[in-house]
């Protein structure tokens, strides 16, 4: 009995691009991640009409946590990509802490209070860029 061969068509899989984000914010997010942090989403508000082009929000588990993320992301932005915080706010109570870059706001946040104020839903015309969690191991 003679084999045949059945001919695949294959379709090409799409793999979502990777976000075209500025350095400063992929390297924002880089810190992010490195301190654990959860929940890590950038908004693109160049199209929304937002005082600024980019939020970075993520969460801390706890409030040491949301300060070490906010002190390092301070720290390695402004060595790596000599970006200075206009503004800092909420670093004595470490339940919100905003760094505001002009070009992008950083928020970090504690879990409860993330829930509470519910940023991105103020921002529903923005477009969203997760980085989801690293599995722990």
């Amino acid at each position: 009995m003679a084999k045949t061969s059945a001919t695949k068509t294959s379709t090409p899989i799409k793999r979502k691009a990777a976000p075209k984000l500025p350095k400063a914010i992929l390297g924002a997010v880089k810190v992010a991640k490195d301190k654990q942090a959860t929940d890590i989403v950038v908004l693109d508000l160049r199209e929304a009409s937002g005082f600024t082009d980019f939020f970075v929000i993520c969460t801390g588990n706890n409030l040491r946590q949301v300060s070490a993320i906010a002190d390092a992301m301070e720290e390695t932005l402004k060595k790596t990509y000599e970006e200075r915080p206009a503004l800092t706010e909420g670093a004595s109570k470490s339940e919100w802490i905003l760094l505001d870059y002009f070009n992008f706001v950083v928020h970090v946040f504690s879990r409860e209070c993330r829930a509470f104020y519910a940023l991105e839903s103020l921002w529903g015309g923005a477009t969203r860029h997760e980085f989801p969690d690293e599995p722990t191991a």
